[in-house]
């Protein structure tokens, strides 16, 4: 069982019940992380934009829901459950799959997922101001801690300026537009 209460599902199960077509698999992550790297037939229906009635036409088949490693899809499976019936969760989600030796389709071309980027150039200005600190002036400690209290303001609000910014920058610009199309059409 997972965290949700909901049943947990491995990869093998869930594969063999897509190919009788007794099930729909279900991509709770959002458009960035669904275009770098998916299962192959699931449907992406990201969980900052879940709709239960968005899946009432889907009666009569089993419904699994899946992200990177499970820890998200316990909050969309609960929700949908309370308007579908049974759900499932993927056990150990798109990793676990890849892991059975699963088909997935990969883009590499596509940006890393915008929380990815997020990490790298905050990691980065935290460490460049101790760098800065430690080899030009002691002032450049400022850089780091400016950088801490934006992680705070992000974690209590859920705002996110970096996220925010790194969304429109040129690499992500094309992308997300493409990634919303693909989205809406489904």
């Amino acid at each position: 069982m997972s965290l949700s209460n909901l049943p947990s599902v491995d990869a093998r199960t869930v594969q063999a019940w897509l190919e009788k077509g007794e099930a729909l698999l279900i991509d709770v992550r959002e458009p960035d992380e669904h275009a770098r790297e998916r299962i192959v037939g699931a449907r992406l229906v990201p969980l900052s934009r879940f709709e239960p009635r968005s899946l009432a036409g889907e009666r009569g088949k089993t419904l699994v829901f899946h992200c990177n490693s499970g820890n998200r899809t316990a909050q969309a499976a609960e929700l949908l459950r309370m308007n579908h019936g049974q759900a499932y969760q993927l056990e150990g989600g798109l990793q676990a799959w890849k892991r059975a030796g699963l088909p997935v389709i990969a883009d590499r071309t596509a940006p890393l997922p915008i929380m990815r980027q997020v990490q790298i150039v905050v990691g980065s200005l935290v460490l460049l101001g101790i760098v800065l600190a430690l080899l030009v002036s002691p002032w450049f400690m400022a850089l780091s801690a400016f950088v801490g209290a934006g992680l705070i303001v992000a974690g209590v609000t859920g705002f996110c300026g970096m996220a925010n910014l790194l969304r429109h920058m040129p690499w992500n610009r094309a992308r997300e537009a493409a990634v919303t199309s693909l989205a809406n059409a489904r």
